[in-house]
């Protein structure tokens, strides 16, 4: 029966590209498939606030010359930081808003010092504001006068006079066509709409009706605005499903499955409202394995976010990310291909760049990466290289900034950072080895040991003094076979004793040192790397 069903449905046979929500109480996670590989990985966690897109009343706390950034209670844990370009938009550098991403400091933006902003927004005034960044670590959120609401066709912009159509829809009769619909559409005065890239085919009563559902949220918004007293938010952006739906349902979408009934027809209902067209592509699966398991989600997730990421030549990928940077490093591995070893570092390097763009788009990594390319000697080979990175990243929605290949063979390139990555958000440092991904080998373990020994042994003066010495089973074995000699050279020389003790709930790193007499504790390694 099921195995029918799934049949009618389609799941038989492979889809071009595919959106699959496997939606769970405490999290969400959406996969965008594009003939069964994964392209791209979101997630959402019932605990999380949705502060990105969220719209806030707030109040501004203090003006920084220096910094040329102002700091706004929005009623969050942390002040919001703005630029104060950001506090006073204009309509010319509105357009990078097409897509829902606010844009950068304009080129030509003139200096404001905090005096002028004082003017307008003295310590203590009330601004609306829009959240770009979520806080991350030690940081704030980031915020922007420049309003923005995406709709599925449209971007609404309040406090804007603009109306313009997506840089990114180039045919010409296309845009005439959609310039044509925009001047006949019901937009109140100081309201800006442009039309986004998912608008290009689209009838206009697909725009009527998104753009009467834009403005019934800023109806909202509005209203807020005039009763509601800062700090306050006063709209929030859509769930992690509809937001996905609302961006990504584009017309090369085969079909979204979704393995949560009450979700799926929630949904149905909302795409139905905007487009009759796409309701029909909006499935529920009613398989017996996890959703994620039947569409090889989970398997392409768990070799997704190794350190190592292995190609199909036979060369790997090193991904490190640390605070200030990620670092990739490109190696051939077991690949055995090409003519000459330029030829064969040409192919992994290329095979390289394009997963190298995929792998930033699943890790949902953002700002500065470096890449360690496998040296080239032909200059063409690395502008072919250099290229492919670029054309890769152009299926990415985040911003990216990339430099040419240096001398080193270096690529550094930026990635707009949003949110906190996929690794930071999901694991935690490992508890054992402190977050470090490594512990220190057998032989450093026995010198540590030995050096906190003589230690101990030259502070005491008494006759046949004596240490018991606790440590971890595997640290002991290396005590007793391959250092058992140079204890007893040491207890000679010292004129002691010593005893090993093995506890196999000690972290391997952790040893104790105590009086064996008495028992006193006379060094520890637990209290020491605890207060680190």
């Amino acid at each position: 029966m099921i195995k029918s069903l799934l049949a009618m449905l389609g799941f038989g046979h492979k889809v071009k590209k595919e959106i699959v929500v496997n939606a769970e109480s405490l999290e969400v996670r959406v996969a965008v498939l594009e003939e069964g590989n994964l392209e791209e990985f979101f997630i959402e966690r019932e605990s999380e606030d949705r502060v990105v897109g969220s719209i806030f009343k707030g109040r501004v706390q203090n003006l920084e010359d220096g910094l040329q950034a102002a700091f706004i209670d929005i009623g969050q844990k942390k002040n919001a930081f703005v630029h104060f370009w950001d506090m006073i938009p204009e309509d010319s550098t509105r357009l990078e808003a097409e897509e829902g991403v606010q844009n950068v400091r304009p080129q030509n933006a003139r200096k404001l010092t905090a005096a002028e902003i004082a003017k307008r927004y003295p310590i203590g005034s009330e601004i609306v504001v829009q959240v770009t960044k979520g806080a991350i670590g030690t940081k704030g959120p980031r915020v922007t006068a420049s309003l923005s609401i995406p709709g599925r066709y449209l971007v609404m912009m309040p406090g804007c006079s603009l109306k313009g159509v997506s840089r990114k829809i180039e045919d010409d009769k296309e845009r005439a066509r959609l310039k044509s619909i925009l001047a006949r559409l019901p937009v109140p005065p100081g309201i800006g709409i442009i039309v986004r890239t998912a608008g290009a085919g689209a009838r206009k009563v697909s725009f009527v009706r998104d753009l009467r559902g834009l403005l019934d949220i800023w109806k909202q918004i509005d209203t807020g605005l005039r009763e509601k007293p800062a700090p306050t938010r006063l709209y929030q952006e859509p769930d992690l499903v509809e937001r996905t739906i609302r961006d990504a349902l584009t017309e090369d979408i085969d079909r979204v499955v979704i393995d949560n009934k009450e979700v799926f027809e929630q949904l149905r209902d909302n795409v139905g409202r905007i487009s009759r067209r796409s309701k029909g592509r909006i499935k529920l699966y009613e398989g017996e394995a996890p959703i994620f398991e039947h569409f090889g989600v989970e398997r392409q997730l768990e070799n997704c976010f190794r350190r190592k990421v292995w190609l199909k030549s036979g060369g790997y990928l090193v991904f490190d990310e640390t605070e200030a940077l990620v670092a990739i490093d490109i190696n051939t591995g077991r690949h055995k291909g090409g003519q000459s070893q330029e030829e064969s570092i040409l192919q992994v390097n290329l095979e390289s760049a394009v997963e190298i763009a995929r792998q930033l788009r699943l890790r949902n990594v953002g700002g500065l990466v470096v890449i360690d390319f496998i040296d080239m000697k032909q200059k063409r080979n690395q502008q072919q290289v250099y290229r492919a990175l670029r054309d890769a990243l152009k299926h990415d929605r985040a911003r990216t900034n990339v430099l040419p290949i240096s001398q080193l063979g270096l690529v550094e390139m930026t990635r707009q950072r949003v949110e906190e990555s996929i690794r930071s958000s999901t694991y935690t440092d490992c508890p054992y080895c402190r977050g470090r991904g490594k512990v220190k080998n057998l032989l450093s373990m026995s010198v540590a040991i030995q050096r906190q020994i003589a230690a101990q042994m030259r502070r005491r003066h008494e006759k046949d003094f004596a240490l018991k010495i606790t440590v971890h089973p595997a640290v002991l074995e290396r005590l007793r076979k391959e250092d058992e000699q140079v204890l007893v050279e040491m207890m000679q020389k010292y004129g002691s004793r010593l005893s090993f003790a093995a506890d196999p709930q000690q972290h391997v790193e952790d040893f104790k040192i105590a009086h064996a007499g008495t028992g006193e504790e006379l060094f520890t390694t637990v209290e020491r790397l605890a207060g680190n």
